[in-house]
């Protein structure tokens, strides 16, 4: 009787899901090319991709922040490529329709996703339950389709209104390529050939526009991938020497990811690997990452005046020497403010508690406390009180970021973390960007910093490097910020390409020119974030960094440059303070070294 069973579950099944009367057998999986093959056949694929049904321009995805979505395959045999593509645009939920033996199941467990991208091949649009699946699904929710196949199939989607991205060929660039078409990482161009149904007709297809990161080779922007090998070499000296048990290093040129590798080791017993998809403490790229984004939002808005003075803001700066000090000053750190405060050298044993309660809300670590408005009593009375020596000169401070906190949470009345999330983060895509990581992801998927022996006595992990900001409970304008090299990638991008990312518009080009350039007399400066050093005998960010190029480092061991000249996106995350702080990552050039290694890649081009 169980036998009996069984053999009516696996012919139902494969009734559902395959062609024939019979299962077929699944062809040997390709494997990815590399290089010149991988273009080759990302050219090939290109050709072949036609979108139909997008009047609406449904196509590419937009209102990220707004959807749920999640991919369902069956007999496409490279799902994989095409969801890990998929989800270096948002989060994708995948679903394997083959383990489905009811199309109801299947919709029952999708239904609180609102936006369904369907991958099917020539077998799949031969079955009747499969169509019914489409059609339920298409008056539910958001669908796309996602063909694979020789197009003999078409004629079973004449009734479907929802976008169909057909493309000719079966392999898993086809299926990368694709995946960012639904996103606009690249654009559609083709149109039908030839007629296949009596819907689908030659001169049929939409064209689409490349609106975020596409993810391709070296040899896309005219660069060797062997030419970039040097990188490996220098990992292995950084982590063979101890400047830092591993990093995550990313290279976008011309909008296109073509680098995007991880070294080494969270620490240093070499037990879990680094992955790009790690999340690291950005340290001081908070200051550009987060509080100067809403800063540039604000006063493009016209809800903060650069010229305004810190006391238009801030009431208790009103009787303090703070009170004449602009907005424009904070951000150039040409206030006076003296460089930080080693804050936790003044904690009194009172001031936390290893429990949490309503006395003790603010938490620092695992089971450190801090006392209730300890930050309003203690830290900024004492940051409003500090003796003001350099104003006017150049002098690199985290309370400016402090400062720039609280005036754009007194603008918008709403915390600089939420802000940033619901405004850049969110929309943009970007999936792991944030403060306080450890609320939302497995710690395991946070890279550690310091052993902290002096403060608080144990391994950070996802609990901010920087001892003010923790303090605070992390969120500061200066620090707290943590993510992956991809978001990073994704909200730069936003930044070169003058604001705008995904169809969406973030910033003027105006407002990203006038914060980007060089706008003081005194330093190297931007508003808020740091420039190439004129002082060629620095190299600073690079030997070849071009006069346009600005970003930011952080005490993590972590930067971000943007070359306009170069269209390059530099993102680089370490962890160099794992065990303690060590100067070898800077005493070694690594960060700057790796730079070098694409603009020599670059010069040298597709010699």
């Amino acid at each position: 009787m169980r036998r009996n069973k069984l053999s009516f579950i696996a012919a139902f099944f494969c009734g559902f899901v395959v062609l024939n009367t019979a299962c077929a057998q699944v062809p040997p999986v390709q494997p990815m090319p590399v290089g010149a093959a991988y273009l080759s056949e990302e050219n090939l694929s290109a050709q072949s991709t036609v979108l139909l049904n997008n009047e609406q321009g449904a196509i590419p995805l937009k209102d990220l922040d707004r959807s749920a979505i999640a991919s369902v395959r069956f007999n496409h045999e490279y799902a994989t490529s095409f969801d890990s593509l998929l989800n270096k645009y948002t989060l994708i939920k995948p679903f394997n329709g083959l383990t489905y033996l009811a199309v109801g199941k299947l919709t029952d467990d999708l239904k609180l996703f609102n936006t369904v991208i369907l991958q099917v091949t020539d077998r799949d649009l031969n079955n009747p339950r499969l169509l019914e699946f489409v059609a339920m699904n298409d008056k539910l929710k958001k669908v796309v389709i996602a063909y694979f196949g020789s197009g003999l199939m078409l004629d079973k989607l004449n009734a479907v209104t929802t976008p169909v991205l057909w493309c000719s060929r079966i392999s898993p660039v086809a299926a990368a390529f694709t995946a960012q078409a639904i996103f606009g990482g690249v654009a559609i161009t083709q149109k039908m050939q030839k007629t296949m149904s009596a819907k689908y007709v030659a001169g049929s297809g939409f064209a689409t526009v490349k609106t975020r990161l596409q993810y391709t080779v070296p040899e896309a922007v005219g660069i060797k991938s062997e030419n970039l090998l040097p990188i490996d070499n220098i990992a292995r000296e950084a982590i063979s020497d101890r400047a830092t048990p591993g990093f995550v290093v990313l290279v976008a040129k011309d909008g296109k990811v073509i680098l995007n590798k991880a070294y080494g080791y969270h620490v240093y017993d070499n037990t879990q690997a680094d992955k790009i998809t790690d999340i690291f403490d950005l340290a001081s790229v908070t200051k550009i990452s987060a509080t100067t984004m809403e800063v540039m939002q604000l006063v493009e808005q016209g809800k903060l005046n650069l010229d305004s003075t810190v006391s238009s803001y801030i009431a208790l700066a009103r009787n303090t020497n703070k009170k004449n000090i602009s907005v424009r000053e904070l951000m150039l750190h040409q206030a006076g403010l003296i460089p930080y405060i080693p804050f936790y050298e003044r904690i009194k044993p009172t001031d936390h508690s290893s429990d949490s309660s309503a006395a003790y809300p603010t938490k620092v670590t695992d089971g450190y406390y801090m006392r209730k408005d300890y930050f309003k009593d203690v830290m900024w009375p004492q940051m409003l009180n500090t003796a003001l020596r350099t104003r006017g000169k150049y002098v690199y401070s985290d309370l400016s970021m402090y400062f720039m906190k609280e005036i754009v949470e007194t603008v918008t009345a709403t915390p600089l973390n939420e802000y940033v999330q619901t405004h850049f983060y969110n929309p943009l895509g970007m999936q792991t960007a944030g403060f306080l990581p450890r609320n939302r992801f497995a710690k395991e998927q946070i890279v550690p910093t310091e052993n902290d022996t002096y403060f608080r006595h144990n391994l950070l992990t996802g609990y901010v490097h920087d001892q003010g900001a923790a303090m605070v409970g992390g969120v500061s304008g200066h620090a707290g910020l943590f993510a992956s090299a991809n978001d990073m990638a994704i909200l730069f991008q936003m930044v070169l390409n003058g604001g705008s990312y995904g169809g969406a518009q973030y910033f003027k080009p105006e407002t990203v020119a006038q914060f980007t350039a060089r706008q003081s007399n005194v330093s190297r400066r931007g508003l808020g974030f740091d420039r190439w050093d004129p002082e060629v005998s620095k190299h600073y960010p690079s030997n070849y960094a071009s006069s346009e190029t600005y970003g930011h480092t952080g005490y993590t061991g972590t930067c971000v440059w943007v070359d306009p000249k170069s269209g390059l996106v530099y993102v680089f995350l370490s962890n160099r303070v794992y065990p303690k702080d060590s100067q070898l990552l800077n005493s070694r050039r690594i960060r700057p070294r790796i730079m070098d290694v694409v603009y020599e890649a670059i010069q040298k081009g597709m010699q």
